[in-house]
């Protein structure tokens, strides 16, 4: 496995209001764009309800009543433990690496080339999301010069809006599970 220089996760354990502050915040933060997508791992002890309990909350006060959608649970993963929850970091950055945009561009950048296969389906799966134009390969784009240590990478370049971030993890956890072009 190629392990990313630099990786941006965060880990909440069961705690008081300021845990649910932070919690909060964050995910306020990505299903709103105004932060990038990241891991959120919520982690529990072995058999614990603490966060179960926390997400039926969520479902039946938020979802139910329409405040937030299905998809926003895809911003977040609950794991049993600490080793769980460093495999679902790691399984985030297995081929993604970062993402920006440049003008109404969606900018992904990959550690490995998706294959022409996988992309195709990308753009089939996730049509709803990429309404300005299909997913397709890509190398650095002009407006990336200011960022020379990431000019390498291989990118996938959409015309995307810009809603529906927890739909947004969803397509991105689907990069890190899509066929790669092997050398």
């Amino acid at each position: 496995m190629n392990f990313v220089k630099e990786t941006h996760a965060i880990a909440l354990f069961p705690g008081g209001f300021g845990t649910m502050d932070e919690g909060f915040e964050c995910l306020t933060l990505m299903q709103t764009g105004k932060a990038r997508i990241i891991p959120v791992v919520l982690v529990d002890k072995p058999g614990g309800t603490y966060w179960k309990s926390w997400t039926e909350f969520l479902r039946t006060h938020l979802l139910e009543e329409g405040l937030i959608s299905p998809d926003d649970f895809g911003l977040f993963s609950i794991a049993e433990d600490v080793d769980e929850a460093e495999n679902m970091v790691l399984k985030f950055y297995q081929n993604f690496h970062s993402y920006r945009w440049v003008g109404q561009e969606l900018v992904i950048r990959l550690q490995r080339q998706l294959t022409a296969e996988a992309i195709q389906d990308l753009n089939k799966r996730f049509s709803d999301l990429l309404d300005g134009g299909p997913l397709r390969g890509s190398r650095a784009l002009k407006q990336e010069q200011n960022e020379a240590e990431l000019m390498n990478l291989p990118r996938l370049v959409a015309g995307s809006h810009r809603r529906n971030f927890g739909r947004l993890r969803q397509m991105l956890d689907a990069v890190n599970e899509a066929e790669t072009v092997t050398e």
